[in-house]
Parts: C-alpha cells; sequence; structure tokens
C-alpha cells in the first residue's frame, strides 16, 4: 500500500520553473563563468547554496559556508579554463519535482571547446530548493562518462 500525495498544479509549474531555471538561466551563467575566470565569486552563489553536499568518485564533502561552495566550483573551473573549455552541450536531461519547493536534475555534459572537441563528458546529479533568495543548488554528484544516456549510467534496483 502506498500514500503517495496527489500531483498539484504547483508541482508541475514548480518543475517548468526547475527546468528553466537550470537550463534557461543557471546553464548559460556557468558557461560563463567557467569559461571566464575573471568573473565574480559572489555569482557562484547566485546558482549553489551553502551548505552543499558533494560528492564525485574521488571525494565527499560537506561544504557549510560560501566560501567553501566557491572555492569547490573554482577549483573544477580551473582545469577547463587550462583547455579552453568555451560551452557545454547537454547529451541527456531528466528534471523531477518533488513538491513545489524541491526537486533533482539529472545530467549528461559534453564540456567543449570552440572547436567542438571534448574536454570531458560527466554526469550529474543535482538537487535543487527553492529559497527566499530563488533556486539553489544543495547537493551535487558526479561521474565521469563515456555514455550519452542517463539509463546507462546511474545504477538501480
Amino acid at each position: 500500500m502506498t500514500n503517495s500525495a496527489p500531483i498539484t498544479t504547483a508541482d508541475r509549474t514548480a518543475v517548468r520553473e526547475m527546468n528553466s531555471w537550470f537550463f534557461d538561466t543557471y546553464l548559460p551563467a556557468w558557461v560563463q563563468m567557467g569559461a571566464n575566470a575573471s568573473l565574480e565569486n559572489e555569482a557562484i552563489l547566485q546558482y549553489w547554496g551553502a551548505p552543499l553536499h558533494a560528492a564525485s568518485v574521488n571525494m565527499t564533502k560537506c561544504l557549510l559556508t560560501g566560501d567553501q561552495v566557491i572555492g569547490l566550483l573554482r577549483a573544477n573551473q580551473e582545469p577547463l579554463q587550462a583547455q579552453q573549455y568555451t560551452h557545454t552541450v547537454v547529451l541527456d536531461r531528466a528534471v523531477k519535482g518533488y513538491n513545489s519547493n524541491a526537486g533533482s536534475i539529472d545530467v549528461i555534459w559534453s564540456r567543449r571547446r570552440a572547436d567542438e572537441s571534448e574536454i570531458e563528458r560527466r554526469a550529474v546529479h543535482f538537487d535543487i530548493h527553492r529559497t527566499s533568495e530563488g533556486w539553489r543548488v544543495v547537493t551535487v554528484a558526479s561521474t565521469l562518462t563515456e555514455q550519452s544516456s542517463l539509463s546507462e549510467i546511474w545504477e538501480t534496483v
């Protein structure tokens, strides 16, 4: 027996908001921040929250302050900048709304140079929450991949 609440109009609207915020607002900003080291660090906190839980195959951290979040994301951007990163191609994506204030986004990024050569391909899971300042990433988990479909990456039971 399951106790599932009905999906409301507010929940459906929130999923559209999450999708638009992430792909139409956040992604272009991330590309600009990732390609341009001179941008203000505080711009990162318009999209990323603190505390932030971050996990990849070689580390897991709970970042408690904005400065720690900025440090992690700048550390992720520097290798891309060193390889002449200019843009990201979204190979696959899935957006799930849990309620009108929280959801998740799974995506496969293909990070590329201007000539379309790939720097890296990464599958990433984001949890996002609505805050008083707007949507913020509160959890991120990622893995490098050669796959192009999310269904080929995440382990499920």
